[in-house]
């Protein structure tokens, strides 16, 4: 039950922040032609204290837009688009081991990032050991 309130929380904020500009005054008035075609990038990141994002209820959820400029709920939305930028989009290398020194306690952060990153379906699911790992990471993509 839990897994299927996540993914309704999910699909509504990626559906409210993808179809959100289509409201009100931009259905009446018909806009200008884009300058440029872009790929959609829209991504619902959370976070939630377990081992498995299946087991445990978000603690806190934002939004990411990188196209056609970084917007969202995200703190460092600027910043986070940019390191997904110069990745590839590749998740795995922005949640790779920090230089950060932390503690060995065992109090598990579970990190998930759905949506589409530059026109395909992204899911993405990181356990850390502690915050302080999390925090280590060294991304400004995983601090919110």
């Amino acid at each position: 039950m839990r897994n299927t309130a996540r993914w309704a929380a999910t699909l509504g904020l990626t559906a409210a922040t993808v179809c959100g500009p289509l409201t009100g005054s931009a259905l009446a008035a018909p806009a200008a032609a884009p300058t440029s075609l872009y790929a959609p990038s829209a991504l619902v990141l959370t976070v939630g204290h377990g081992e498995s994002a299946a087991t445990v209820d978000a603690a806190r959820a934002v939004t990411l837009n990188c196209a056609p400029r970084p917007s969202g709920t995200h703190p460092a939305a600027a910043l986070a688009c940019a390191e997904l930028r110069a990745v590839g989009g590749d998740l795995d290398a922005l949640a790779g081991p920090g230089g950060g020194i932390c503690t060995k306690q065992y109090d598990p952060v579970v990190v998930t990032v759905d949506g589409v990153w530059q026109g395909k379906r992204v899911s993405f699911e990181r356990a850390f050991a502690n915050e302080c790992v999390r925090n280590a990471a060294a991304s400004s993509l995983f601090a919110f």
